[in-house]
């Protein structure tokens, strides 16, 4: 037995154990000519063949698959148009009587409800909505005949793409008019019995109403642009001879043009 106090040995260092198998340094090449390996453009091929080939046709064009028609992801979209007072009446008369409601159900495919409590039409696209114009076609109706204008005139909406509403102020054109000059304007637009409102629609083959100083005109958009001018002429006090002779000519220009 050792004395404890004697020096202690160091530990022997381990032997270096060559590993089996690489001795050789032939061992540790890899053989480029074999054929167990796979290639890496074998590798990178997918299994699936791929068809890149693009046809061309005689002229050297490329020639495409034709595209499929897909249905497109259609929202429900809502509309509300605000009924004034005055024509709260007259929607409710001629709600289910007149035909107010079915072109709306049944040309539009639209979902439409009266709102009495706040004085509103509400509309909503449904899945049977064929147009994506159809919601606001149907609300421009329902603009229509809530500025005063007959129901078959705002049916025309409807019907033809090229009609449109235009609304001004009579203020707008001549700023400085007082209360009594404001209404000799209105009557000069009217005329005696709605002589000279009459003169200007069938010359321009447009609709107006007068709702107070507000004035609304439906028609193309040409015709737009000469009823207004005829407003805009009585409004700054030209005298109604004057207009009714350029309607004419605008009323003959327009037949030469048809």
């Amino acid at each position: 037995m050792p004395v404890p106090t004697a020096l202690l040995k160091p530990p022997a260092a381990p032997k270096s154990v060559p590993l089996p198998g690489l001795d050789q340094d032939d061992e540790l090449l890899l053989d480029v000519e074999d054929s167990s390996l796979p290639e890496p453009d074998a590798a990178a091929a997918p299994d699936a063949p791929e068809d890149t080939d693009m046809t061309v046709d005689e002229e050297g064009r490329p020639r495409f698959v034709p595209g499929k028609d897909v249905d497109p992801i259609r929202r429900a979209e809502t509309r509300k148009v605000t009924i004034p007072p005055n024509r709260m009446s007259a929607l409710k008369s001629n709600w289910t009587k007149v035909n107010l409601y079915p072109p709306l159900v049944d040309h539009c495919k639209l979902q439409v409800r009266m709102n009495t409590k706040e004085k509103r039409v509400e509309l909503r696209s449904s899945k049977f909505t064929q147009s994506a114009e159809a919601l606001q076609m149907g609300a421009d109706f329902v603009s229509a005949f809530a500025m005063g204008f007959d129901i078959d005139d705002a049916i025309a909406l409807l019907r033809l793409d090229s009609l449109y509403i235009q609304s001004f102020d009579i203020k707008d054109v001549r700023q400085t008019l007082g209360p009594d000059a404001l209404g000799r304007a209105i009557g000069r637009i009217a005329g005696k019995d709605g002589k000279t409102k009459f003169a200007i629609e069938n010359a321009t083959k447009t609709r107006i109403v007068l709702a107070g100083s507000r004035i609304h005109i439906l028609g193309a958009f040409e015709n737009i642009g000469m009823a207004r001018e005829s407003i805009v002429s009585l409004v700054l006090g030209a005298q109604p001879g004057k207009v009714y002779n350029s309607l004419r000519i605008i009323a003959s220009r327009m037949k030469e043009r048809f």
